[in-house]
């Protein structure tokens, strides 16, 4: 089997570069290791997809496109992440059970009907974008928009009503 034209170039350009490269990628995350590891990421991706480089002139381009895209895809990871504060962390350590002798959110959420219940699962508790959650469930953006925001008013009148007002 032969090797795709673009697989030199690519690799021409990055043995050229690699220490720009890895400045470049050092400067997104401030870490010896990590810039590494993103480089390392980038170049495994960009010869992976070395068929959508469809001029090779445009090498330089592309690949920092590629190191930009992996820099801020670890850096989204690593955001989520990051280890609290002692104080976060004594407030998250399960001390007493929670007892909770108002549970009108979920008594509201339980009355949505099931589509709605998914909607509002998708969005708030499994933080997915509107666009994903569009995507999913075959709708069309603005109308996933509109139910969502027409059940977020239902569950606020349904709060307000049950505790005398917000």
């Amino acid at each position: 089997m032969f090797k795709n034209k673009n697989e030199n170039v690519i690799k021409e350009f990055v043995i050229e570069n690699k220490e720009h490269l890895y400045r470049f990628a050092y400067s997104y995350v401030k870490n010896s290791e990590d810039a590494l590891d993103i480089v390392q990421d980038s170049i495994h991706k960009a010869l992976k997809k070395q068929d959508s480089l469809h001029d090779p002139k445009t090498v330089k381009s592309w690949v920092y496109r590629i190191v930009v895209n992996t820099a801020l895809d670890f850096l989204r990871t690593r955001k989520k992440v990051q280890l609290s504060d002692n104080e976060t962390l004594e407030f998250l350590i399960p001390g007493k059970p929670d007892v909770y002798s108002n549970l009108d959110l979920k008594k509201a959420l339980t009355e949505l009907s099931a589509e709605d219940q998914t909607l509002i699962t998708l969005r708030f508790f499994e933080d997915l974008k509107i666009t994903e959650i569009a995507e999913i469930l075959d709708m069309n953006v603005n109308t996933t928009k509109t139910r969502l925001y027409k059940i977020l008013d239902i569950l606020k009148k349904k709060l307000a009503d049950s505790t005398g007002g917000m």
